[in-house]
């Protein structure tokens, strides 16, 4: 039986988030509809996540001092285990598995998952050389030499370094969120300014980059994977329904739900999902299973299902279940996190489009909010970042429609009406 506290009282439920964005002001707000008090941290003052919750912090979250500092303070009020819920990358992910193992904290899904999955190659090690997972060829380079000798191979290599990941491919810090500092590259020109942009998307450990090789896929999708305790107290995966979506330098631009999909391959999309999930849950003995939501990028091509990425946190393609869903994936990973039900039912097939800033300034107004809602079927997420860069995502427009594609003209029609400006 779940027990929940009062806000504001010695008995509270405590859960913090470790970044307050606009995908941590959504898992805030479903919390606090649960009676959860709440403690958005993040590295600059007032996020959007830090607008709503009980208690705003800001610290460099990657620092360990800092870190532990903040959680023992906020931990040592409460009179049960204080939720650590890492929403970003740039965590000091080595001072939370010493906190969590000192049963300071629960972590979710876990300090480990939390790890492996805040650099590309910690993940795609597990995918690809532990879990034996289908995933696109792969090379993990120091220097721009490096690069350039993984893609186009080194004749003075032995025969097992020789082989090259060739031209196109994919470049990306081990480090960076949202799509930063990733490039496709077409031929030996690309290479250095390629590895320059990596540089400087990376948040965290520069000087390191994955370069994945192209894999000819028909779409991708995210699979939300959802870790929920079941009636007999047991941990139960579930699957939302997939999400398509484009994306645009790794960064995402519209998603819809659902993807069609073969059969054969929606089944291997979840069997990749849950052997992922399930060894990402794996906690320390005699701690809670790691539960929460998941997302899981995966390349499709027919029936072949190739692993891309996952995040042990609600994803921004699923910002669609907004609109699709009764339980959104930010109501899913509330409810998951807190050993409620979950319930990952449509409710309708609908669409996302993002807003973007166009422009560097603070404290923007949007004009044409009222031609926007104007689009049938229609809402929108403005998520109040106090700055703006030109392709800083400022907002989301949702739309519904029995058919997807027309969801998506109304999602794209409403966010282009959008129209932030300097005031």
């Amino acid at each position: 039986m779940t027990t929940l506290g009062t806000p504001l009282s010695p008995h509270a439920t405590k859960v913090m988030l470790l970044g307050s964005g606009e995908l941590g002001k959504e898992v805030l707000i479903a919390l606090q509809r649960l009676g959860v008090e709440t403690i958005a941290v993040d590295r600059y003052a007032n996020a959007p996540g830090q607008q709503v919750a009980h208690h705003a912090r800001t610290i460099t979250m990657s620092d360990p001092a800092q870190l532990k500092a903040l959680i023992e303070a906020e931990a040592s009020t409460s009179t049960q285990p204080m939720l650590v819920v890492p929403e970003i990358e740039a965590i000091a992910t080595g001072m939370l598995e010493q906190l969590e193992a000192a049963g300071v904290v629960r972590v979710i899904p876990t300090a480990r998952a939390a790890r492996l999955t805040m650099d590309r190659e910690g993940i795609r090690r597990l995918a690809a050389e532990t879990l034996a997972l289908p995933t696109s060829p792969y090379k993990f380079c120091d220097s721009l030499a490096e690069l350039q000798a993984a893609i186009e191979g080194s004749m003075q290599a032995d025969a097992e370094h020789r082989s090259a990941i060739g031209y196109p491919c994919i470049v990306k810090p081990v480090m960076s969120s949202s799509g930063k500092g990733q490039s496709r590259l077409d031929g030996p020109s690309d290479v250095a300014k390629a590895w320059d942009y990596a540089m400087a998307g990376g948040r965290v450990g520069h000087g390191r980059v994955i370069v994945e090789g192209f894999i000819d896929f028909d779409y991708e999708i995210t699979l939300l994977t959802v870790r929920a305790l079941g009636v007999d107290g047991q941990v139960e995966t579930h699957f939302c329904e997939p999400i398509g979506h484009i994306q645009v330098g790794g960064d995402y631009v519209e998603s819809w739900q659902p993807q069609p999909m073969r059969p054969a391959a929606l089944q291997r999309a979840r069997e990749i999902a849950k052997s992922v999930t399930d060894n990402l849950g794996v906690a320390p003995r005699g701690k809670p299973q790691g539960l929460g939501l998941f997302g899981v990028e995966l390349f499709v091509k027919g029936d072949k299902v190739w692993f891309s990425e996952v995040s042990p946190r609600p994803h921004d393609t699923g910002m669609v279940t907004m609109i699709t869903q009764w339980q959104n994936e930010f109501e899913l990973h509330a409810r998951a996190i807190l050993g409620l039900p979950v319930d990952v039912a449509m409710k309708s097939p609908g669409a996302s489009a993002v807003v973007y800033g166009g422009i560097e300034a603070r404290g923007l107004v949007f004009d044409g909010i009222d031609a926007a809602l104007r689009v049938p079927n229609t809402e929108l997420r403005l998520f109040g970042k106090p700055e703006s860069f030109v392709k800083r995502r400022m907002g989301v427009a949702l739309a519904f429609d029995a058919d997807v594609d027309v969801a998506r003209r109304h999602a794209k029609a409403s966010a282009a009406l959008v129209r932030p400006r300097i005031p």
